[in-house]
């Protein structure tokens, strides 16, 4: 559905040491620099963070989160871990399964430097 998914940052260099730390325990590689904004790619889609070409600060979208799939609890739990140790603040309920209309999910919610929140989701077989 999407191409691409991109979030403004404040600090460039502290949001891509704790982007390459989250999506590395998903299986992606560090961010690579195109016109101050780092993209991480993967076969079907691209996620970027970026700071603002206006100028003004950045800031996260109040009700906004992003949802990257995890394969496994332990690699969902890795990328909290990673998260919280490279700057990310952890929100929502801790880490662990949930369930609900959509049947249950196992979910890693975290803020990220700039208050962004994100996701980490494993759907149990």
């Amino acid at each position: 559905m999407f191409s691409h998914v991109m979030v403004g940052v404040n600090d460039l260099e502290v949001s891509k040491k704790f982007y390459d730390a989250v999506l590395g325990t998903l299986g992606y590689g560090p961010g690579f620099a195109n016109n101050k904004r780092y993209f991480y790619r993967s076969p079907t889609g691209t996620f970027a963070i970026t700071t603002p070409i206006n100028g003004e600060a950045a800031s996260h979208g109040n009700g906004s989160t992003l949802g990257f799939t995890a394969k496994s609890v332990e690699q969902a739990d890795a990328f909290h871990a990673a998260g919280v140790a490279n700057g990310g603040t952890p929100c929502e309920d801790p880490p662990g399964l949930r369930e609900g209309p959509a049947g249950k999910l196992y979910l890693a919610y975290l803020r990220d430097p700039d208050g962004n929140k994100i996701c980490a989701l494993h759907r149990p077989g």
